[in-house]
């Protein structure tokens, strides 16, 4: 059974991962082995624990104890669980907590492009796509719509902020991800034709034949605001767009990358 910790003193240090703890300090850019990430609810931390990884402590509102977080507990071992009324808790974080639960967890060990590629049919690549947000909900709508792996250029949010591993709930743990350290060019190297999401005077469409009989398939996506760059198009040997209606030219890259998604991985 983990061991209860009751809330006394909100300046104990061990809760500085939780609330005082930012994001670059989790990631431990130094010393990536040592990194840290939160996850949040039940179902988030279960999914973690389902990939392997570590828990360190847990951060629990009350009444969840014996509620829903018991089961979660219970698989953590004997690990700190600081535990707190709604309110207190509200205080500490600055935020309500999503079913009363937070895990402190080590982070796993980093994979390569060519791992999670290794035997994968349809994949994302994600260029400079700084939102966490936006991170979660193309990773969601990759574990949902049968893409087999995400890579992300160095200019990416990382998947493990915590904000991308709520809105993704849990799918960071579910479809493997890895950092792109080259260009398109070595994605042609593991053998996958390149088709980059954007609006060209000589793009197909994604219900093109051709493109939707490629054997293996990088779907590439670009930043929120400016797209994918010039170059990273050229170098694609496909550009691709989404036919649209009543004047509009584009969508989010969320949204994009589902519509992509679906048309290009389940056909």
């Amino acid at each position: 059974m983990s061991n209860i910790i009751a809330l006394n003193d909100f300046n104990d240090p061990r809760l500085d991962v939780y609330a005082r703890l930012s994001e670059a300090q989790l990631l431990n850019r130094e010393h990536p082995e040592e990194g840290i990430f939160i996850a949040e609810s039940p179902k988030v931390i279960a999914r973690a624990l389902d990939a392997g990884c570590t828990p360190l402590s847990v951060l629990v509102e009350d009444k969840h104890i014996e509620g829903e977080a018991k089961e979660v507990l219970a698989r953590c071992g004997d690990i700190p669980v600081f535990s707190a009324p709604f309110d207190l808790l509200t205080q500490l974080t600055g935020f309500k907590l999503t079913r009363g639960l937070l895990c402190a967890m080590r982070r796993p060990a980093a994979l390569s492009a060519e791992q999670v590629c290794q035997n994968a049919r349809r994949v994302a690549v994600l260029e400079n796509v700084m939102n966490p947000t936006n991170i979660g909900a193309i990773i969601r709508s990759a574990a949902a719509l049968n893409i087999d792996a995400v890579l992300l250029t160095p200019g990416c949010s990382d998947p493990l902020y915590r904000r991308a591993i709520r809105v993704s709930m849990g799918t960071v743990f579910q479809v493997p991800w890895a950092w792109l350290e080259g260009d398109i060019a070595q994605l042609k190297e593991l053998g996958f034709k390149t088709a980059a999401m954007a609006l060209s005077d000589d793009s197909v469409t994604i219900k093109d034949k051709q493109l939707l009989a490629e054997e293996k398939l990088a779907i590439v996506l670009g930043t929120e605001g400016d797209g994918l760059a010039e170059k990273t198009i050229a170098d694609c040997d496909y550009t691709v767009r989404i036919p649209m209606t009543h004047g509009v030219d584009s969508l989010n890259v969320a949204a994009a990358s589902a519509v992509a998604f679906w048309q290009l991985a389940n056909n």
